[in-house]
């Protein structure tokens, strides 16, 4: 069930979906600020849940010049949190934004129940929609590299017994049955990281074997990438007549799809991507390096925008944003104003007076189609 990773082994009764308030702070000089407000990011956390299969009952926002070091929301707006819960029974309580370690330790002893991140919640969606091996792999890593130094303890049997320099001469390093239990799971928690950093070395090894063969073939290779659920998977159908799963949802596509096409007389790969999304967790990027390798070391990027977005132009940013931190800001790019089919005309001309050599098409309908093929062709001539 969706949200388990959230919840632990409490939650909603089984068959039910389980509750959450969402839990956001307004920055007070947010109008001078270029992000997407705080409107629009609660929007978009409120789809975070729903892809996990949480019902949102409410929301708390607070405003404030910068979210409070030791609640996120500040003393009064904690109260008025634990208040709402009780009233509405939730079941988890959701941040927009990363909380620490002492801000989720202070917020859940005030309001009494489970309290989780922006990133928690997108590494459980991305729990759920690994479907390969590898994909799953990645997936372990990042939520073992945001639980380390999150793990606390109950407070008993906190003492360690048989540690260190003991009488009768055991030295350091010997550990009676009374060891930390946080300690264990972290030795765990590290080993079993260490072993995956190991298997995902290899698999990285095997991508870059794929990638040399192509290049000794001088088969050129495009990443298609975007915001999640602009409907790259839609477009790598219409392009190659593959079939990847479609869905509307967040994160939908977790493992790379690499199918190989013929873009009028040009043959090249398509990869379709993992999804963007703001704030993507630091811990993904890392955990999927080698799958977003595809994107930086491939020759062009098929760059797909959700153009009925409202925030479409946000989203661009994003994307670009992470692009070049995981060093593909210099790939080559062919913008792609997707969902033309549902977008206001005004928002498509809108969007191609900021870029102008973006195409506008539509995946659904193949409305846009030949004069993407004939871009996409003409960009990997010039190659």
């Amino acid at each position: 069930m969706a949200g388990q990773w959230l919840l632990g082994n409490g939650g909603a009764p089984r068959g039910e979906r389980p509750t959450a308030v969402l839990l956001a702070v307004h920055r007070e000089d947010e109008a001078a600020d270029t992000g997407p407000g705080t409107e629009v990011s609660l929007a978009e956390l409120r789809r975070l849940a729903d892809t996990d299969g949480l019902s949102v009952v409410d929301e708390v926002v607070q405003n404030r010049p910068r979210p409070d070091p030791a609640t996120f929301v500040g003393s009064g707006k904690v109260d008025e949190l634990a208040a709402l819960t009780e009233r509405t029974g939730a079941d988890l309580v959701i941040a927009d934004g990363e909380l620490s370690p002492g801000q989720v330790r202070n917020l859940e002893e005030r309001v009494g129940v489970r309290v989780v991140d922006r990133t928690a919640l997108i590494l459980d969606i991305f729990a759920e929609h690994a479907r390969t091996s590898e994909g799953r792999l990645q997936v372990e890593l990042a939520q073992i590299a945001y639980q380390l130094p999150r793990l606390r303890g109950d407070g008993r049997s906190m003492s360690r017994v048989g540690g260190g320099r003991m009488a009768g001469g055991a030295g350091m390093g010997v550990r009676g049955p009374g060891e930390m239990r946080l300690e264990t799971q972290r030795r765990r928690l590290r080993h079993r990281a260490t072993t995956l950093r190991r298997n995902a070395t290899e698999l990285a090894r095997r991508r870059q074997r794929n990638r040399e063969r192509r290049a000794r073939n001088q088969v050129p290779s495009v990443a298609i990438t975007g915001y999640t659920n602009a409907g790259k998977s839609a477009l790598l159908n219409r392009l190659t007549g593959a079939d990847a799963q479609v869905q509307d949802v967040l994160f939908a596509t977790l493992d790379p799809t690499v199918r190989r096409v013929r873009v009028d007389d040009v043959l090249c790969t398509v990869t379709d991507t993992v999804g963007f999304v703001r704030h993507l967790p630091h811990q993904l990027v890392d955990a999927f390096r080698s799958t977003l390798d595809e994107v930086s070391r491939s020759d062009l990027v098929l760059h797909v925008v959700d153009a009925s977005a409202p925030d479409a132009l946000d989203q661009i940013t994003t994307v670009h944003g992470v692009l070049h931190e995981i060093g593909a800001g210099d790939v080559p790019e062919l913008l792609v104003l997707n969902k033309i089919d549902v977008t206001p005309p005004e928002w498509v001309d809108a969007l191609q007076r900021a870029y102008p050599e973006a195409v506008p098409a539509s995946a659904l309908t193949g409305a846009g189609g030949n004069e993407l093929r004939a871009a996409l062709a003409a960009r990997l001539r010039r190659r």
